[in-house]
């Protein structure tokens, strides 16, 4: 059985997400708070939060939404989404934009486990992690 992470933000959802399918592609739903079906009435200041987006490729599965609930957000703590791929490059391409506007916390550089190694706190606060398949050389 496969996880998937689920992020939070607190009003960057859209932001974040569009920006993931600009560096992964695939599929992606966002679904606002105010285009819920039978929602109720929902805050004015609320109604273009996320309540749920995806993106859907290949194995590849992120979701997350907004925290109405939530006052104040920081970078998350504890976890890391990983994102691995089978070419140098790629990974070199991956990290490079979701490290552009968030911190280097580890720059990208081989590793006795993988040719290209590396970790950043992108712009919206999620800590991702990179490695390459041992065999990409």
């Amino acid at each position: 059985m496969p996880f998937h992470p689920y992020l939070f933000f607190g009003g960057t959802c859209r932001d974040a997400f569009t920006r993931y399918h600009e560096i992964f592609g695939g599929d992606l739903t966002l679904i606002r708070m105010a285009d819920v079906p039978d929602g109720g009435d929902v805050p004015a200041e609320q109604a273009d939060l996320v309540i749920h987006a995806a993106i859907v490729a290949d194995d590849f599965l992120l979701m997350g939404s907004d925290d109405p609930m939530t006052e104040a957000f920081g970078s998350v703590q504890g976890m890391m989404v990983t994102y691995s791929s089978p070419d140098v490059a790629e990974t070199q391409r991956a990290f490079a934009a979701l490290s552009d506007g968030g911190e280097v916390t580890q720059e990208l550089q081989p590793t006795f486990f993988s040719p290209a190694f590396g970790m950043c706190t992108d712009r919206f606060g999620t800590p991702w992690m990179f490695t390459t398949d041992q065999d990409a050389g």
